[in-house]
């Protein structure tokens, strides 16, 4: 019984193949767009916690200002308050291993933007200032030349390293390693090119970067006498609560802070960070995921709306079926039939162009393509049930019809 009316249900949408394929194309978007969607925000996903960990997990990050009480509330200075808490008495202190057991590399820096100029091209660009240890607490490689020694951070060397962007912006296709840039009119040395590394902590280009000792940039280049960051490399990210503790201690101790509320420090660790990115990327999946549903719906509304139709234009056909013996319920399955084969079939199809259109975003946003499995059936099994849902008022009222009064129907 229910084969035959399978076949009666697809002869009935062949009949009228382009109103059958102009009803499917409401479920076919609203799948491949559901698909799509969801795939993008996990590839976006990936991509983003994956760059947050190449850092490294077992890094600290301490920032000047306080944050209050919240895990995640900006510091002071993110709201472009200048805070000068951080010193180099604060590095020495971080660094005596009677002190701070835990921290393996403790590492300042110094940042600002600066026009960096090589002949007669001229960038403006973001000038960090690190320390012998940065490229270890990193992760950091070069792709070309060395990385500048403590001797040149001591002795105030006018050494640069270049990140990979930057270094074709300024030199192209030349090799920049023993050429002389221009920062601040002060020359400097390049001696190394980064690996591309993409975007850092605080959203900072790490390609973009030109990189040169933390005792120049915070001397000759800013002429200051503090720092804007301290990175702190834990040995082993297990100990990494009993780590920051340590750095609470040193810091409040050279601060002479009793008061906890009254921090003139924020400590950030990657954890909380990958933790954080995680929420909301998923969030964001999500959000993504139920606006592509939205076009479901749509598709479903048009295959009622068809339906409605089909009954009216067949109530001499339903008459006719019922004269000569047919049940309501037979009516009932085959316009029923008739919804669930159209938003099927449209899923299916959805889903091949979904996951074609997953591949090509994931190569124009470079990451993996990720096709979720559960997003495949969350989208066929949402058409199947849209197509039951819209097909059953059509349906029902189809199977209502008096055989009498629809033989009577012109």
């Amino acid at each position: 019984m229910i084969i035959q009316t399978t076949k009666m249900a697809f002869k009935a949408l062949t009949l009228n193949k382009s109103r059958t394929f102009l009803t499917m194309l409401g479920i076919i978007i609203g799948i491949g767009a559901v698909i799509i969607l969801i795939s993008a925000g996990q590839g976006a996903q990936s991509l983003i916690l994956n760059q947050v960990k190449g850092i490294g997990s077992n890094l600290l990050f301490i920032l000047p200002g306080g944050s209050g009480k919240s895990q995640f509330s900006a510091p002071a200075q993110a709201s472009g308050t200048l805070v000068t808490s951080l010193t180099d008495q604060d590095v020495k202190s971080l660094r005596n291993k009677d002190l701070a057991a835990d921290l393996e590399f403790v590492s300042p820096e110094v940042r600002g933007q600066f026009v960096v100029s090589f002949g007669n091209q001229d960038e403006q660009t973001a000038v960090a200032g690190e320390d012998e240890n940065y490229n270890v607490v990193r992760n950091i490689s070069l792709t070309d030349g060395s990385w500048f020694t403590k001797s040149e951070v001591d002795g105030f060397g006018q050494v640069a390293e270049l990140g990979s962007k930057i270094k074709n912006d300024l030199f192209g296709n030349q090799n920049p390693i023993g050429q002389i840039i221009k920062i601040k009119q002060l020359s400097f040395r390049v001696i190394g090119v980064l690996a591309p590394k993409g975007l850092g902590p605080g959203g900072v280009d790490q390609d973009s970067q030109v990189i040169v000792p933390v005792s120049t940039a915070q001397k000759l280049i800013l002429g200051i006498n503090y720092y804007s960051l301290i990175e702190v490399r834990i040995a082993n990210e297990n100990v990494i609560p009993q780590a920051t503790d340590e750095v609470t201690k040193i810091l409040r101790s050279n601060h002479r802070i009793t008061d906890p509320n009254k921090d003139d420090f924020t400590i950030r660790n990657q954890q909380d960070a990958v933790a954080l990115l995680g929420t909301i990327t998923s969030a964001l999946t999500l959000f993504l995921g139920a606006i592509a549903g939205i076009s479901l719906v749509v598709g479903g509304i048009g295959i009622m709306n068809i339906m409605l139709v089909s009954v009216t234009e067949r109530t001499r056909e339903i008459g006719l079926r019922k004269a000569i013996g047919a049940k309501r319920k037979d009516i009932l399955l085959q316009f029923l039939l008739e919804a669930i084969v159209m938003t099927v079939i449209g899923g299916i199809i959805g889903v091949i162009l979904g996951y074609l259109g997953s591949f090509a975003i994931a190569k124009v946003g470079n990451w993996s393509p990720t096709v979720p499995f559960y997003g495949i059936l969350l989208a066929v099994g949402f058409s199947a049930l849209f197509g039951l849902g819209f097909g059953i008022y059509p349906a029902n009222k189809a199977s209502k019809l008096n055989p009498i009064e629809a033989l009577r129907y012109e």
